[in-house]
C-alpha cells in the first residue's frame, strides 16, 4: 500500500540520492527531480525521474502536479525559494527542507560567518539546542540566506507544514566537499605525519547522508511546522577522525598536536578545525520524530573512504573536487610548507 506521493528536489545530489531511497523503501511513490533528470544506480525502477529547473517560471508546479503529499527540498536557499514553496500551499500536503547549522550564532553574535575575523570563532553551548539564537536574515551569506528561508517558511504555519532540518557537517558518498579528503589524500600520497591545530580536539558535528534521509522520512510521516537539528549519534574530534581513517586504510600516522590555532598559514588546519566545539542537540528529533540514527561516523567511514579513493584514482584532487579548491584553497595540501614547518618543529624538540 502506497503512503502517498513524495517529490524530491535536488534528487541526484548527495542527500537527495539517499532521501529518494529512504522514501521509496518506506512505500512512497517518489518523483525524483533534478536539473539533469538523472537517476542513481541504487534506485529501483519505480522511481520517476524528471528534469527540473526550479528557477524557470511554473516549472516546479508543473513537475509536482496537484497531488504531492510531501515535498522534500534539498536545494532551497533564501526568501525567493521560500515564496516558491509557500505558493504551493494547497497543492502540497507538507514539506521537508534542508537548512544548516550555519544559521546559529553565539551569545556574542559570532557565527560561521565570523570565523576568519580576530576572535571570531563562535562559542556555542554544548550541545546546541534548536532554540539557540540565529544570525539575522539577509542575502549576504549562506547562513543569512538560510535564516531568511526558514522564517518565511515557518510563517506559512498550517497552510504548509514545514520541517526544517539544520544539518551538521554532511558526509558520505557523492559529496562535493568531502572533509575526509584531508586525511584520505595524505595517506594515499604516502604522508605518515600529520599536524593538527587546537591539539586535535576540534569537533564539528557530522551527519551522514543516510541519517539526514532518515530524518526526512520520519518528518514526512509526521507533518508539522518545526525546526530540528540533524546530526550523527557521536561528534568525534578531528584527531579521532584521523585515527579512524588510518584504521580503515590499515595505516599508521604520527600526529603532531599544536596548542591553539595553526602556527603559520593553514598548517594543521582541517575542514573540521575550530577553537570551540560545534555539537548539536538531537533530543528534539528523538522526541518528536522517534529518530534513531541509521549509522554512526566510524561505521559509515569505510564506504566513504572507498568512494574517495575511487574518485582520486588517476585524477588530480582539484579536478575531482573543484568545490574543495573554492572552499578551502590549494593550501589544503601544501606539503612543502608542512614539511618545512615540521623540520623546524623537530629541530626545536
Amino acid at each position: 500500500m502506497s503512503r502517498g506521493r513524495a517529490c524530491v528536489l535536488g534528487a541526484t545530489g548527495q542527500i537527495g540520492r539517499a532521501a529518494v531511497r529512504a522514501l521509496a523503501g518506506d512505500g512512497w511513490e517518489v518523483t525524483a527531480a533534478s536539473r539533469g533528470g538523472g537517476r542513481d544506480g541504487a534506485w529501483g525502477d519505480g522511481i520517476r525521474a524528471v528534469a527540473l529547473d526550479r528557477d524557470e517560471e511554473g516549472a516546479l508546479a508543473a513537475a509536482i502536479g496537484d497531488d504531492c503529499d510531501v515535498l522534500v527540498d534539498m536545494v532551497a536557499f533564501g526568501p525567493e525559494h521560500a515564496a516558491q514553496l509557500t505558493g504551493l500551499a494547497g497543492r502540497v500536503g507538507s514539506a521537508v527542507v534542508i537548512s544548516s547549522g550555519a544559521v546559529y550564532e553565539d551569545e556574542r553574535g559570532r557565527s560561521f560567518d565570523t570565523q576568519d575575523e580576530p576572535d571570531g570563532f563562535p562559542e556555542y553551548p554544548v550541545p546546541i539546542p534548536r532554540t539557540q539564537r540565529t544570525v539575522a536574515p539577509g542575502d549576504a551569506t549562506y547562513g543569512t540566506r538560510k535564516v531568511a528561508l526558514e522564517r518565511e517558511l515557518l510563517a506559512a504555519g498550517d497552510a504548509l507544514p514545514v520541517t526544517l532540518l539544520r544539518a551538521g557537517a554532511i558526509h558520505g558518498e557523492h559529496c562535493r566537499t568531502p572533509r575526509e579528503l584531508y586525511f584520505v589524500k595524505r595517506l594515499l600520497d604516502g604522508r605518515r605525519r600529520r599536524v593538527l591545530a587546537y591539539e586535535g580536539a576540534s569537533r564539528f558535528h557530522p551527519v551522514h547522508v543516510s541519517n539526514v534521509a532518515e530524518l526526512a522520512r520520519l518528518a514526512a510521516l509526521r507533518p508539522a511546522s518545526r525546526v530540528l537539528n540533524a546530526g550523527d549519534p557521536q561528534a568525534p574530534t578531528v584527531a579521532e577522525i584521523g585515527a579512524a581513517v588510518d584504521e580503515v586504510l590499515g595505516l599508521e600516522t604520527e600526529t603532531v598536536l599544536v596548542a591553539g590555532p595553526p602556527p603559520e598559514g593553514g598548517i594543521g588546519e582541517t575542514p573540521w578545525s575550530g577553537a570551540h566545539p560545534v555539537v548539536y542537540d538531537m533530543s528534539a528529533a528523538e522526541r518528536e520524530l522517534g529518530y534513531r540514527p541509521v549509522t554512526g561516523y566510524a561505521q559509515s567511514l569505510p564506504q566513504t573512504v572507498a568512494w574517495l579513493a575511487a574518485q582520486l584514482d588517476g585524477r588530480d584532487w582539484r579536478q575531482a573536487f573543484p568545490k574543495m579548491v573554492r572552499n578551502y584553497g590549494e593550501a589544503l595540501f601544501d606539503y612543502a610548507a608542512e614539511d618545512a614547518w615540521l623540520e623546524r618543529h623537530d629541530r626545536k624538540a
